[in-house]
């Protein structure tokens, strides 16, 4: 059991790690090649971020282990909203005013229903992966033609990176996901069949939330900076690409059954937890250390039940 507790941290660890150099390689890169800060951010961010969660699912998907690949994705849809922004929130209030993100989060709950519809089919074959996808393209056209980035804030210090460190960075970044996801994927299923718990809950808790580290860096480094209001942004742009991209591409290469007790429950704690934001993005409601603290409660009472 040590051994795939080992496993699993430093499949987390590689993934991690990948996840970041990758973003600055890709962000990097597609600055060096003129490409806006709006397209960095709606495409290689938006990808970078979320590929620990595409390299597991993929992964999980060829094994045969498809619980932790619904799983994973479900999990970290659920995990962004409560825990992220509840960590964020108790280390800075997020202040939603002047943040409009309203037609954004009514795409997220669009693919939230649109999971839920394929997944009421028992399986989400091919022909659900090429829906999916085509709605990320749709989502993508309209945020492109709509939308607003400041580009300080994608660049970063990453704009004046030379050739050769970015092609370190992606190179190492290529590397290390994929070695990541087969070393916490592998060592999931082991943990899960060791003490007899399923593998979809195993995907639902600590495959979920181990895969949004990323994104909780990135919101954690947001607060810490005196932006947490990024994090919401972060969380509505990371769900929506983690069902209609990651799941979208995931059934292509190998159709998904939907577990039994994945829809009598978890899709709609996903859901409802998408449904929670209404008030913060709708009515400018911030997002206080009390809220986040009842976010995180609530996570733990979801994982309480799981388990």
């Amino acid at each position: 059991m040590i051994v795939e507790i080992l496993l699993v941290l430093g499949g987390l660890a590689l993934l991690v790690a990948g996840g970041d150099l990758l973003v600055k390689g890709a962000v990097g890169l597609s600055l060096k090649l003129g490409m806006t800060p709006l397209v960095v951010g709606l495409t290689v961010v938006a990808f970078g971020t979320s590929a620990p969660e595409l390299l597991v699912s993929v992964s999980a998907a060829l094994q045969g282990s498809s619980g932790i690949a619904m799983g994973n994705v479900v999990g970290s849809n659920t995990a962004n909203v409560l825990v992220i922004l509840g960590v964020t929130a108790l280390i800075s209030v997020i202040v939603t005013k002047g943040h409009d993100l309203r037609e954004s989060w009514m795409m997220m709950i669009g693919a939230s229903v649109l999971l839920i519809a394929l997944a009421m089919t028992g399986q989400i074959g091919r022909i659900g992966g090429v829906i999916l996808l085509l709605a990320m393209a749709a989502v993508l056209w309209r945020q492109l033609s709509t939308g607003r980035s400041d580009g300080d804030e994608i660049g970063g210090q990453t704009a004046g990176a030379g050739w050769a460190r970015i092609l370190i960075w992606l190179g190492l970044g290529l590397v290390l996901l994929p070695v990541g996801a087969n070393l916490l994927v592998g060592g999931a299923t082991e943990i899960a069949r060791a003490f007899g718990i399923s593998e979809t809950v195993i995907g639902l808790t600590l495959v979920a939330v181990g895969t949004s580290l990323p994104e909780m860096a990135a919101s954690v480094a947001s607060a810490l900076k005196g932006r947490a209001d990024m994090a919401l942004g972060n969380v509505v742009g990371s769900n929506i690409f983690n069902i209609l991209g990651i799941l979208g591409i995931t059934t292509l290469i190998a159709p998904l059954p939907v577990p039994p007790e994945m829809l009598r429950l978890d899709l709609w704690v996903m859901l409802a937890a998408a449904l929670l934001l209404w008030p913060f993005l709708f009515r400018a409601v911030n997002v206080t250390r009390v809220v986040g603290a009842a976010f995180i409660a609530a996570y733990g009472v979801y994982v309480w039940v799981l388990l």
